[in-house]
């Protein structure tokens, strides 16, 4: 049987790849390009972005600090203050400070816009051909897939000069919108047998508006539901040089690889559920809580949470989805201004009750981590605890969630190609040791 012999294999697989952690430690690897006390091991510059949650002593240790995100070199929250006197084309902004470097005038935005206007059609054998034919029943995969084809369109795909690499940037922000819902919309419409309904995007509005636009059959929002979607498209664009999508870019990039294959590359890594899918499991997470326990109830809430630490609960991994980063200890900032919209959202939603569940998560995990780790033990709630919940309130489905962080990274990406390409040009190639059945390396 086929089967019988693909666990003969995986038993053949273990017992010929088994690596102890005492191999990882005697020969000091840096597994996950991680330090011993957690923080990143450094292997380049970068000008676009910067993430703060700690400082380090000179003994090695880390000092947990509330989190900053510095957007080329503007911390996020006095971008978003300063960006939301106009409410309208934040994230458009956002994307043209990211590539180039400087928050737009507003001839610039104009520009800006109208030249994503020209680019922003997909012909119609495009999306006959590439995306409603045979959908993948996971967005992200067709996502990756669609890109991929994005290079058939393209009469010069393989220059990397930085004229081309600019105009095949805008090019995809500019398609990216379009490609994703239409994606949705393919995919629900073969696998969910949903009607096929394809709105095009409006002349007018921002990138935000028009995924509320496209997405809905009624074609209606609010402006508070497009300025809070736009607020997330901000918050999400960019993370430093170091979060794994975008790590994935310079090495891709580093091969002078095509620009269509590294975004492609970078949305494979962004679907991983330790990444960028972390915000459908906080909702898969909070539905098996409503499903075993009564969550309003403060107490049943504080005892299903310990049970998740305690592996018993949930997926059993003791990780309590929407807490906890790898750069951020005491505060994630995108989490601190995403909150207090979500609360104005679930105002107007009349879901304050439900807002109030997602708040007690992280209170009372922040208190039951000091409970069960000890009083130095440091955790904080991510964008992606109240990312889902705002999402919802939107009525966004949940197998766009990580479509949607992927829209929001697409010009980091971009610039982070550019800046690998034209500024470090250096191929990205670490060292792996060869060891024996003993641990020995070889010579």
């Amino acid at each position: 049987m086929k089967s019988d012999f693909i666990n003969e294999l995986g038993i053949l697989f273990n017992q010929n790849n088994s690596i102890s952690d005492d191999d990882y430690n005697k020969l000091n690897v840096k597994r996950g390009l991680r330090n011993k006390n957690g923080t990143g091991v450094l292997v380049g510059l970068t000008k676009i972005g910067s993430v703060q949650g700690y400082t380090v002593d000179k003994k090695g240790k880390k000092i947990p600090e509330e989190g900053k995100l510095y957007y080329r070199g503007i911390a996020i929250d006095k971008l978003i203050k300063q960006f939301g006197k106009e409410k309208s084309f934040s994230f458009e902004k956002t994307m043209f400070l990211l590539l180039f470097g400087k928050v737009p005038s507003n001839f610039e935005l104009k520009m800006f816009i109208s030249t994503l206007k020209e680019y922003r059609h997909l012909p119609d054998e495009f999306i006959e051909d590439f995306i409603l034919r045979k959908p993948s029943a996971d967005i992200m995969n067709q996502l990756q897939r669609a890109v991929l084809c994005l290079y058939t369109l393209d009469s010069n795909p393989d220059d990397v000069d930085l004229s081309n690499l600019i105009d095949q940037s805008l090019n995809l922000i500019a398609k990216f919108p379009s490609l994703l819902v239409y994606c949705y919309q393919a995919c629900n419409y073969k696998h969910f047998n949903e009607s096929l309904i394809i709105h095009n995007p409006v002349e007018e509005y921002s990138i935000a508006e028009n995924i509320l636009h496209m997405l809905r059959i009624d074609n209606k929002f609010t402006p508070l539901e497009a300025e809070i979607l736009d607020l997330i498209l901000v918050i999400h664009a960019e993370h430093g040089g170091g979060n794994n999508s975008t790590f994935t870019s310079h090495v891709v990039s580093s091969t002078r690889t095509d620009t269509y294959s590294s975004i492609s590359a970078s949305i494979g890594s962004l679907k991983g559920p330790m990444h960028g899918g972390a915000n459908s499991m906080v909702t898969q997470m909070i539905e098996d809580m409503k499903k075993n326990t009564n969550p309003y109830d403060e107490a049943k809430l504080k005892e299903y949470l310990k049970g998740i630490f305690e592996k018993q609960l949930f997926d059993k991994k003791g990780r309590i989805y929407g807490m906890g980063h790898a750069v951020y200890t005491v505060s994630d900032p995108r989490a601190v201004i995403l909150k207090k919209r979500a609360r104005e959202l679930a105002r107007e939603k009349d879901a304050l009750e439900e807002f109030e569940l997602f708040s007690n998560v992280e209170k009372f995990t922040k208190e039951i981590g000091k409970e069960l780790k000890g009083k130095d033990f440091e955790i904080c709630a991510n964008v992606d605890l109240y990312s889902g919940f705002v999402y919802k309130l939107l009525n966004i489905p949940p197998n766009i969630f990580t479509p949607l962080f992927a829209l929001s990274r697409i010009a980091s990406w971009n610039a982070h190609r550019m800046e690998q390409i034209l500024v470090d040009k250096k191929l990205i190639r670490p060292a792996y040791k060869a060891i024996d059945e003993d641990g020995n390396v070889f010579l």
